[in-house]
């Protein structure tokens, strides 16, 4: 089986796309991974790739960018080249390159495509390329039911959607991961108020839709109670021009909460060790999350997370970890249930769910199985055509036959008349030949 992967960039997070994962199994299984992103050839993520047995290919595909068109040619002839079994698409510039692509691409069958939605995407034209696709992977229950509410009843008739949850790499994020001294020593060396501190970690940039105004509640209302709660915010100290990151910083310094608070970039390769080190993992995001990464992957390390009770966040912590839920969406009881985890720490339970090797199991038996489709589809046509051939050699053979017989006369077309006048005609010619016999022998 071939399957070709066709990516915007490769610099988003791979523990959510399972990139790397993905092309892996892919090759152990002795299938054929084709990667098609914007990255260069020299980078460090492409060299991983291609060290793991996939091939890769360059093509600027990036999101909402008219210079993608120029790529249609490009990847057409790389289809032309390969003859993927399957396609995936992973966003929806790409998905769109590839439809013009197939247009008038010679293939021997036209590939299987699949597509995924990551987000709550809003159902419109630039996300129809997406939508018509042989089969629609969604990453939770949550944008399942956001999409099939938002298509057409017609249009959900052809459309098959598969839930896949995205996982975390066990390996990488093993139960009960403690950071390592010499992970602690530097980071108490640059940020020395750290030390002593109940950690609060906050996972994501600031914006309006993450819900970092929420920290202000629980360190306002819990400081004095708990004196040594301190929030950390995975986000630069300062952003020109971001007027959310502007006004949470005006509010925390009013309030005399900025000393609580720490920044400590959002560009950092150790997210794995701020999550085991948190006390709580804060899932406040304001809107509905499709994914909820972060969160899921504290959880695999034994990391308590509050979060609220809707999307992604409920849908991995009911299951996993219920007591972090908050079902009323206000601050006093986010506080409550920030309290409760201060004052007595349960940790989540070790778990099986959630993870990339069942997300990488789950994606490629959607692949088989449009393997197996597009080969019975192929056999079908096979079948026919061959029967459509025999008909028409079996027809043209029975002409010549039908010709032949239509010069003789069968004994059913002949009149019972016709019949008697035969025999008699018969019987004066057998009479005259015994005369001529008789006459010789008197002779």
């Amino acid at each position: 089986m071939i399957v070709m992967r066709l990516l915007s960039s490769l610099k988003h997070d791979e523990s959510e796309r399972g990139i790397f994962h993905l092309g892996r199994a892919l090759v152990k299984k002795d299938h054929t991974s084709i990667i098609i992103s914007s990255a260069d050839n020299d980078n460090e993520l492409v060299k991983r790739l291609e060290r793991e047995g996939n091939l890769y290919h360059q093509l600027y595909m990036n999101k909402k960018s008219w210079a993608a068109l120029l790529q249609i040619i490009p990847l057409r002839h790389l289809i032309e080249k390969y003859n993927p079994d399957v396609i995936h698409v992973h966003s929806r510039t790409p998905a769109w390159i590839l439809h013009l692509a197939l247009r008038r691409a010679r293939v021997k069958r036209l590939p299987k495509i699949v597509s995924t939605m990551y987000g709550f995407y809003p159902i419109n034209k630039y996300s129809q390329a997406l939508l018509d696709v042989d089969t629609i992977i969604t990453v939770s229950d949550s944008v399942t039911n956001y999409l099939t509410k938002g298509l057409r009843r017609e249009e959900m008739g052809r459309k098959v959607i598969k839930r896949i949850y995205r996982g975390v790499d066990t390996r990488r994020y093993p139960y009960r991961h403690n950071p390592s001294v010499y992970w602690l020593r530097r980071t108490f060396a640059e940020f020395p108020e750290l030390e002593h501190k109940k950690w609060l970690v906050f996972p994501t940039v600031i914006g309006n839709e993450y819900g970092q105004e929420w920290l202000i509640d629980i360190l306002g209302n819990l400081q004095e109670q708990f004196p040594l709660i301190h929030a950390i915010i995975m986000d630069e100290d300062y952003r020109e021009g971001d007027v959310a990151h502007e006004d949470f910083r005006q509010r925390m310094n009013a309030l005399g909460l900025g000393e609580r608070v720490t920044y400590v970039g959002s560009k950092r390769n150790d997210m794995r060790e701020w999550l085991s080190a948190a006390n709580i993992v804060m899932a406040l995001a304001n809107q509905p999350e499709s994914i909820g990464i972060n969160a899921l992957q504290a959880i695999h390390l034994g990391t308590p997370v509050v979060g609220w009770d809707q999307a992604a966040f409920s849908e991995i912590l009911q299951p996993l970890y219920p007591q972090g839920l908050v079902k009323k969406y206000n601050a006093q009881a986010l506080c409550k249930a920030v309290r409760n985890q201060l004052e007595g720490v349960t940790r989540p339970e070790m778990t099986n769910q959630f993870t990339m090797r069942e997300m990488i199991d789950e994606t490629i038996k959607v692949y088989q199985k449009l393997y197996e489709e597009a080969l019975s589809e192929e056999q079908a046509r096979l079948d026919a055509y061959t029967t459509s051939k025999i008909k028409k050699h079996l027809k043209a053979a029975a002409k010549p036959f039908s010709k032949v017989s239509d010069h003789f006369i069968s004994n059913e077309d002949i009149r019972p008349n016709d019949k008697l006048k035969g025999d008699a005609k018969v019987s004066l010619v057998k009479q005259k030949a015994v005369k001529k016999a008789l006459n010789r022998d008197l002779k």
